[in-house]
């Protein structure tokens, strides 16, 4: 009879499993931008670099824990855009981040939320990742609704709304969800898209060493002929319609000081002007 004798090292093998973060750079929250003629000067924020969606820090300290206690092989970042976005990737390598991918091509370009996800999800079944996390929404469009597009794209079980990973094996994970009435201990099992929020962690600052190992990094390039995108994307395929942005109107007021012998009576002409105005 022969008896299979199997270590630590190879039950570890079995459980092993990629994480993807997915992310996005965006204007920093103290960018100043313009309108005019319809249209948004993303070209000009005011001399303020774009920065690593602040949300998505969540995420991918979320993506490294994976691998410090959870026993995942690796923690890869992708995010889409130009060139410019290998800062927002060079961060998350930084971080702790094991491979970082940008997702690049100019049929990508004018993607609405449900192009992008087909584009991410076709990206992370090529990264072969049992887990993909999502920062809560992303701070530019804010719609948060790229997490559970891309996870109806790739089949997998949405977890959102995630503020503890309670428990994770080789078959399921169980994560606690905010919801409006409070929390929730959700199991799912395994492959998920987990879209995270604040309360979920503390994101660590980047390293010394790790901002030199990043500056260093050579990242790869997915174009569309390396994906097998399932969908349309691009300007032509978006249902979201940007040709006419415009400002807010400027408020329009007047201030009238009250004065008076003493806070009653100052009080009692507020009220009756506030009558006089139907305010009360």
């Amino acid at each position: 009879m022969l008896i299979a004798k199997i270590t630590q090292y190879e039950i570890l093998e079995v459980i092993l499993m990629k994480v993807v973060v997915c992310i996005k750079q965006t204007p920093s929250t103290t960018a100043d931008f313009s309108v005019a003629g319809g249209k948004v000067s993303w070209d000009d924020p005011g001399g303020k670099p774009n920065v690593l969606n602040p949300w998505d820090e969540y995420a991918i300290e979320e993506g490294i824990r994976f691998k410090e206690n959870h026993g995942a092989s690796d923690t890869v970042a992708i995010t889409l855009g130009d060139e410019s976005s290998q800062d927002a990737l060079k961060t998350c390598l930084a971080m702790g981040c094991t491979e970082a991918i940008l997702l690049s091509d100019p049929a990508f370009a004018g993607s609405d939320t449900l192009g992008t996800a087909r584009i991410l999800a076709a990206a992370i079944k090529k990264a072969d990742a049992q887990i993909a996390l999502f920062g809560k929404s992303a701070i530019d469009g804010d719609t948060g609704q790229t997490v559970v597009q891309t996870a109806r794209k790739l089949g997998w079980t949405p977890l959102t709304f995630v503020s503890e990973i309670k428990e994770v094996s080789d078959a399921s994970i169980t994560v606690e969800r905010l919801s409006d009435e409070g929390k929730e201990t959700v199991t799912a099992p395994l492959p998920v898209v987990i879209g995270t929020v604040k309360e979920l962690n503390e994101p660590r600052y980047p390293s010394f060493m790790g901002i030199r190992k990043a500056n260093r990094a050579t990242i790869p390039a997915w174009s569309a002929a390396d994906l097998d995108i399932d969908g349309a994307y691009g300007a032509a395929a978006s249902k979201v319609d940007w040709s006419h942005v415009y400002t807010m109107p400027a408020r329009e007021g007047e201030v009238e000081m009250i004065t008076g012998d003493s806070a009653a009576d100052m009080a009692e002409e507020l009220v009756d002007k506030l009558f006089e105005e139907k305010v009360i």
